[in-house]
């Protein structure tokens, strides 16, 4: 059997690595493009340490068993849940990782969260089976929350797994706040800046 031309093989790879970046969110065809040829044209050593690195966050990032945030492979828990100045009572709930990053930034929330690991999407088929909404019951029935704040996304999904967490949790009867509508209708909490965030938090009112 002949061997495929030199030119033909390169091409072969460097449009696998186009549609590699290209599966990535946020990423269209002309920059998956744009990222592949900085990769052919950047040095060895950067091009590997990128590789290294998407490895070891596959290989070595877990769920804190608490939070559901990420932490790092022999770390039951999160560096939030292991800061012992953290207010316990306080417990925020968001949808995904990058929320809480979100929030963090703001420098206003000293309490914890708790991460769902996504939303009510029933159309691409995540229901309540999908969502960590158990493990949070049962971190409500251990007596140590005060208030929950939920702070999903306000769009039509983030508002209907509000109400879902709300009822889960009702029978507890704890305070459930939301935050204030500072935030525009149909925006996500990780593209706010951090002054519109301060002020959701601060203004939360009764769910």
């Amino acid at each position: 059997m002949a061997t495929a031309p030199l030119s033909s093989t390169l091409t072969g790879v460097l449009e696998r690595l186009t549609c590699a970046f290209g599966r990535l969110p946020g990423i269209g065809a002309k920059s998956a493009e744009r990222l592949a040829h900085h990769i052919l044209k950047c040095p060895d050593d950067e091009a590997l340490a990128l590789a290294l690195a998407i490895q070891e966050a596959k290989e070595r990032v877990r769920h804190c068993l608490v939070c559901f945030h990420l932490t790092e492979m022999g770390e039951t828990h999160c560096s939030l849940c292991r800061d012992s100045r953290r207010d316990q009572g306080l417990l925020c709930v968001v949808e995904q990782h990058r929320d809480l990053l979100a929030l963090e930034r703001t420098n206003s929330f000293s309490g914890v969260y708790h991460v769902l690991l996504g939303r009510l999407a029933p159309l691409q088929g995540i229901g309540p089976d999908q969502l960590t909404l158990e493990p949070l019951a049962e971190r409500v029935a251990s007596g140590q929350i005060r208030e929950i704040i939920l702070a999903t996304n306000p769009n039509l999904e983030g508002d209907s797994t509000a109400l879902l967490v709300a009822k889960r949790l009702a029978p507890f009867e704890i305070p459930i706040t939301k935050l204030a509508r500072g935030l525009a209708s149909g925006s996500q909490l990780e593209f706010a800046n951090k002054e519109m965030l301060s002020d959701a938090l601060a203004g939360r009112s009764k769910f």
